[in-house]
């Protein structure tokens, strides 16, 4: 089995693809829209080539983060140097040590609420 990616509904595909790229550092890799044009879907995938489907249904402007989701972790070699330089939208928890995991967390928020862990390991 390998992970291929997960789904994110957005209401700002311009936006989120700029914060996953930019300030993740992910890479927008395809993209493809509905035959009606009515749905956006775009990719932006890590080194490994796992990625993360971004969709903008037209008239979805409201969003309801809901409870079977949670989080998308993502590894980055110093959780304080990512915390302080990514410009999020709504910090969850500042950077912690995790000695049970043996890493080091964040966890902020993208444009749309989805909650990302920014995972490093311990110093």
């Amino acid at each position: 089995m390998q992970i291929i990616h997960t789904n994110l509904h957005v209401t700002d595909l311009d936006t989120t693809i700029a914060f996953y790229t930019e300030q993740l550092g992910l890479s927008e890799s395809w993209g493809f829209d509905s035959p009606d044009g009515t749905t956006r879907h775009r990719y932006v995938a890590d080194e490994a080539g796992v990625e993360i489907q971004l969709t903008k249904v037209d008239g979805e402007d409201d969003l309801t983060v809901g409870t079977a989701w949670d989080h998308l972790a993502v590894r980055v070699d110093d959780v304080d140097a990512a915390f302080a330089a990514i410009e999020n939208h709504g910090v969850i928890k500042e950077p912690g040590d995790q000695p049970e995991a043996g890493v080091r967390t964040a966890f902020i928020l993208d444009p749309d609420g989805h909650k990302i862990e920014l995972v490093g390991p311990l110093e």
